[in-house]
């Protein structure tokens, strides 16, 4: 996974609604956090998604927007963000070329199988384009507010 201190590929990714996004877009005016996640709606890749929009008001109070990427389409994304009433967009990267990027794509293991897909993992990017943290490989319980804190303490 890219680390911290180095600056983050070109991003410009398709959103829910189809616009293309890219970092200068989406970031506030401290950074952006961009979360990877393998599936829209299935049990972790929810509760973690419910987890950043609960905390997003302080997101955004310490300086920092909130991005989810994930391999699902549009359609998808916008059932996902009705469903679940999430008001950060939802990037679209179909053929993983920047999950692969930056790391957040390739050979996992779960419950002892090996596959290729979407590694659970975020990024803490400063509005320069740089990687203030990483967070590879994380669980999606708890995530979030560990997240959160390093925000915090990076505002204060």
């Amino acid at each position: 996974m890219i680390q911290t201190g180095e600056a983050l590929p070109a991003l410009s990714l398709p959103d829910q609604d189809g616009r293309e996004r890219t970092f200068a877009s989406l970031t506030g005016p401290q950074g952006l956090v961009l979360y990877f996640y393998p599936k829209d709606d299935t049990p972790g890749c929810t509760l973690e998604a419910q987890d950043f929009q609960r905390l997003l008001p302080r997101f955004r109070e310490a300086g920092y927007e909130v991005a989810g990427v994930s391999r699902d389409g549009a359609a998808s994304h916008c059932r996902f963000r009705e469903k679940h009433g999430l008001a950060f967009p939802l990037l679209t990267d179909v053929d993983a070329s920047f999950s692969s990027a930056v790391g957040a794509f390739g050979e996992k293991v779960l419950y002892g199988k090996k596959s290729v897909g979407m590694i659970r993992s975020t990024l803490v990017v400063g509005r320069d384009g740089t990687v203030r943290k990483a967070y590879p490989k994380v669980s999606a319980k708890g995530h979030a507010e560990a997240v959160l804190r390093f925000v915090e303490g990076a505002a204060s």
